[in-house]
């Protein structure tokens, strides 16, 4: 089948058609495709994913660069200069102006590739059967025919036909606006059915956000009606992040006063009596020169790299707009399991009624271990103990399997552990499913803690829940005092770290029983353990030396929350600790008002993970917020870093977060924090750098017209040293590594502009520096204006390469961070050095650039006066921190 006809196909109502008929004609099967019949498909439909825009060549960046409204008016320039028979300058300036351009295509180029890259590491995935086997495979890999397997939070990976379905709801307001949750069910449809009121198919990017449901997959990529859609749709422009936005509108206000202030400089030159067309050209070109118009293209490039930089560091940043954010982050409210700890629950004690204790041995998902009983050791004991782990095995959608030489889980890691608990007394899931099928279920939620299966048992049904241990209590009718005891024991586990669930069961004829879950025999509890990643203490004392606020959120029990917590650092014996309950009886204002103190929060809903953001904000603090369950969704997207985990996220939650945890691990996002952090100093320090440099440019030339001093540089000499200065040295210092102390650093507010009141001042101070070395050459100079004029422009850039060493850190002398320690900077400082060498040596672009050689040993004064821009630049950094 081509896949010319499966879109037809798909206009000829498979809605209307039975599952043994779609199956047929699709060519797929309940059990699923075999491997060979993969390939075969994806060869003739291709990959599962939208035509992507097509890429843009360098040429296209090339070419945007002119659109900069500055370009334009020195390109005009340049037509003067040739108007009046001005050929060197005019030439020297139509270079410098290709060459500027092509860096900065080459930068945006280079930018968008990163960004691409990044993109393509967020390929969601699907959970299909193969071969009878279910796998987890990229989205991009399911072909027509497939049999997908879809849960709450999942993203629909293509358009499909529903075979089987329990209390199935999907968000489809992607396609049609419809903000309400539509519910799916396996049914016949007349044939005129408009597409989205098709009840019985589910289509490609729609969420399902309660349930599950199992489907033959009928179209992909562009043939879905997603894909359709998409054909109709232009391109639409990727958007600037604010910063860009923000240093796009500071360089038009720049703009603006420099062309102000070229006009001054023009009349003071006119009235001095110097050739209009060579001052008015002179005019532009520094307009131009004092301008960083490139700062928004290194800006990209930087926050670019940096985001590659957290990929490799297991922290994926979705939009480069976040990291700005990332750097200000002060509370982090994070999940317990498989964040805080290894997300492995091992079964470490079983409470068997009416008083048993039975240990388990073992370590992780390994199926091996011994049972060792305690306490009351009834005759019943064993049978009662197997019924246990019968119902722990049915109520349970995770599967154990063997990759490679390690047992791992697909699903929940705590069904997981009731799996590896089963196996460890020779029960498996698949001979017990098939001995009692399943025919319906209650999923589990939130708010009700408790999940039910229903199962065939001969002519009647087995119920078979589990959940939070007062909860399965509470569902058996136990009666007041032996239901205190039972949670007395409960909390007895709980103390010692234990995650408790309870687990009963029934049996009985279902279809005259309405109360499904009621009326329950209680069989015990499990208690599990999740041991903490050893890496989280030490990343806990981190936040908390950085200013930032750990806090657990938890759906566990509070006494298992308060053991763990204890453990890794977040609370202490003083510590507030409370349950989702303490947080419905308080007020906003009441919340607000204790929300600082509180550590750790238990049995929570994913409401009141909204209402702990909320709670933050309103105090001004900025808040990083973890989930995985699409409930999560609310609470990532209010709060200002949404984490979602890589591993047990759901594609609803990484696709409203900032950042993806790759590696689900606590300590990642501290360690992207810490590296928010850093590249939000270095884009900061190396802004700070540039504008030194051209508050330089602007005293050096007011010194010399008010003094009526000839003009220091020419417009080819100027456009010459802003193209060396402006672009490799600002990449370079945007690589710098993090300084020492920076986790010890208070976090920087949250409208913590890059010009605070020091750093400026700092600038100032540099930038009046180095106009005082150009002072003093040009007052002791008894050369020729040639020759002087290639000393100061050997000295400015010279200036410059030392003025780099000042911004590598604002509060940290450059001696104590090693001069060695970024050999970015020290190749892009040696390259722009080397440049300069060859403009003056070489006759050719001596004569170019209008330069007078002067003897070697001149470089001593040279160096000799320029390095004061890095010794006294450090000394003022000693007694006058910028931060």
């Amino acid at each position: 089948m081509g896949g010319g006809d499966l879109e037809v196909k798909m206009g000829n109502a498979w809605h209307s058609k039975r599952a043994e008929e779609v199956l047929k004609e699709i060519g797929g099967r309940e059990e699923g495709l075999f491997e060979d019949e993969v390939k075969e498909r994806i060869k003739k439909f291709g990959p599962n994913r939208l035509t992507e825009l097509k890429k843009r060549g360098i040429l296209s960046f090339f070419l945007e660069q002119f659109k900069n409204f500055l370009i334009i008016i020195l390109l005009f320039a340049t037509f003067l200069a040739l108007l009046t028979g001005d050929w060197t300058e005019g030439l020297v300036i139509l270079i410098i102006i290709l060459i500027a351009a092509g860096l900065g295509g080459i930068q945006n180029y280079q930018a968008e590739k990163v960004v691409r890259e990044l993109k393509g590491m967020l390929s969601p995935y699907a959970r299909v059967l193969r071969e009878g086997k279910e796998k987890v495979i990229l989205a991009e890999e399911v072909v027509p025919g497939d049999i997908i397997l879809l849960s709450a939070g999942d993203k629909v990976p293509a358009d499909a036909y529903l075979l089987s379905e329990v209390t199935l709801k999907v968000d489809e307001s992607i396609l049609t606006g419809e903000s309400v949750p539509v519910e799916k069910e396996v049914c016949l449809l007349p044939p005129e059915t408009p597409s989205f009121a098709r009840r019985n198919i589910i289509f490609s990017g729609t969420s399902v956000v309660y349930g599950k449901g199992k489907g033959v997959v009928l179209a992909t990529g562009m043939n879905t009606e997603f894909g359709k859609i998409a054909q109709t749709l232009e391109a639409i422009k990727e958007e600037k992040t604010p910063l860009q936005v923000s240093l796009d509108k500071l360089g038009k206000w720049f703009g603006i006063l420099t062309l102000i202030f070229c006009g001054i400089i023009l009349g003071i030159g006119i009235g001095r009596g110097e050739n209009l067309s060579k001052m008015f050209l002179w005019a532009i070109a520094i307009a131009v020169a004092i301008v960083p118009e490139a700062l928004p293209a290194v800006v990209t490039v930087s926050l670019s790299l940096g985001t590659k930089r957290m990929a490799k560091r297991k922290g994926l940043v979705r939009k480069l707009a976040s990291i700005e954010t990332l750097g200000a982050v002060n509370v982090i409210c994070s999940d317990k399991t498989g964040t805080l700890t290894k997300g492995e629950m091992a079964v470490k004690e079983i409470f068997l009624p009416p008083g048993a204790v039975v240990e388990v041995s073992g370590v992780g998902y390994q199926p091996e271990g011994e049972f060792s009983i305690k306490g009351n050791n009834s005759p019943n004991l064993e049978v009662n103990l197997k019924s246990l782990l019968l119902v722990g095995l049915l109520c349970n959608d995770a599967f154990l399997r063997k990759e490679k030489d390690k047992w791992v889980i697909d699903g929940d890691p705590t069904e997981g552990a009731l799996l590896v608990l089963a196996a460890k007394k020779g029960l498996k899931k698949e001979d017990l499913t098939k001995e009692y099928p399943r025919v319906d279920e209650i999923p589990f939620t939130p708010e009700r803690k408790l999940m039910t299966t229903i199962h065939k048992k001969g002519d009647s049904f087995l119920i078979a829940s589990k959940g939070a241990g007062e909860v399965i209590l509470d569902k058996c009718g136990l009666g007041k005092e032996v239901s205190a005891q039972y949670l007395s024991v409960l909390q007895d586990m709980a103390k010692r770290g234990l995650r408790i669930l309870g687990i009963a069961y029934k049996e009985g004829n279902l279809l005259s029983d309405e109360r499904v879950e009621e009326d329950l025999t209680f069989l015990g509890f499990v208690g599990m353990m999740d041991l903490p990643r050893p890496e989280v203490k030490s990343a806990v004392a981190k936040c908390k030396k950085a200013g930032i606020k750990p806090m657990m959120i938890t759906g566990d029990h509070i006494l298992t929350a308060q053991a763990v917590a204890k453990e890794v650092g977040i609370t202490d014996e003083e510590g507030i600790c409370l349950e989702g309950e303490d947080l419905d009886r308080m007020s906003d204002a009441e919340l607000k008002e204790k929300v600082e103190r509180i550590n750790v929060i238990a049995r929570v809903s994913p409401f009141h993970k909204l209402r702990i953001v909320s709670a933050f904000q309103n105090k001004g603090y900025v808040v990083a917020m973890t989930g995985d369950g699409v409930n999560d969704a609310p609470a990532l997207k209010k709060a200002d870093i949404g984490v979602a985990m890589g591993i047990t996220g759901t594609e609803v939650t990484k696709e409203v977060s900032d950042l993806i945890i790759l590696d689900d691990n606590f300590a990642t996002i501290v360690q992207s924090v810490e590296e928010g952090r850093n590249i939000f100093k270095n884009t900061k320090n190396f802004i700070s750098y540039g504008l030194t440099l051209h508050l330089a440019e602007i005293f050096i030339i007011l010194f010399a017209l008010f003094l009526g001093l000839p003009l220091p540089l020419t417009a080819a000499q100027i456009l010459f040293f802003n193209l060396v200065t402006d672009g490799l040295p600002p990449l370079a210092l945007s690589l710098e590594l993090p300084e020492p102390g920076l986790m010890t650093q208070p976090p920087r507010g949250r409208k913590e502009s890059f010009f605070t009141g020091k750093s400026v001042g700092f600038s100032l101070f540099l930038a009046l520096l180095i106009t005082g070395q150009v002072s003093f050459i040009f007052l002791t100079s008894h050369a020729q204006i040639g020759e002087t004029r290639t000393l100061v422009l050997s000295l400015i850039t010279i200036s410059a390469m030392f003025n780099c060493f000042n911004w590598r850190s604002e509060r940290l002398s450059v001696f104590k961070i090693g001069f060695f320690s970024n050999w970015n900077l020290l190749l892009a400082q040696s390259l722009t050095i080397l440049s300069l060498i060859l403009i003056i040596y070489l006759p050719f672009f001596a004569r170019l650039f209008e330069i007078s050689p002067f003897p070697p040993y001149y470089w001593l004064s040279v160096i000799a006066l320029s390095s004061t821009t890095l010794l006294l630049g450090e000394l003022l950094k000693k007694f006058w921190p910028v931060k």
